[in-house]
């Protein structure tokens, strides 16, 4: 009886870890490339760089901003929810033909599909003028060293 009890203490120590280490929620820190497809057939790229405290940076990566010089990375900042849901948000510029910007609020929640890769919702709330607020669907994907 005696050697059992250590053996069944053990156990009961394994069981406890292995269910700690699956309630662990995917890490979002770290740069992904995300992929935006709009429901009026727009599409855009851009890099999310999670950081610590929930802060973060948005670079558009879409080769019609090089009319307007170099990208500039944009404030953003992140939330992770309950389960694997996951939102982040900032300004971005998207470029219109080579003559001008659409400045906005992008927010973008979705959830992770495994470690590396998030799914879901986007909108695109215009910061001028009367336009209507886009939205659709984007895909993230860690990128190498992120």
């Amino acid at each position: 009886m005696r050697t059992m009890q250590p053996l069944v203490l053990i156990l009961i120590a394994q069981t406890c870890c292995a269910a700690l280490i699956e309630a662990q929620s995917p890490n979002m820190i770290g740069r992904w490339n995300v992929e935006i497809a709009f429901a009026d057939g727009t599409k855009r790229s851009l890099r999310f760089d999670a950081q610590n405290a929930g802060k973060g940076s948005f670079l558009l990566v879409d080769p019609r901003s090089k009319v307007w010089g170099p990208a500039k990375p944009s404030e953003a900042k992140w939330t992770q929810g309950d389960g694997n849901s996951v939102t982040f948000s900032g300004a971005v510029e998207f470029p219109i033909g080579n003559v001008g910007r659409d400045a906005g609020t992008l927010v973008c929640k979705g959830k992770f599909e495994t470690d590396g890769s998030i799914t879901g919702e986007v909108e695109f709330s215009p910061l001028v003028g009367d336009g209507p607020s886009k939205s659709g669907t984007f895909k993230a994907i860690r990128a190498a060293g992120g």
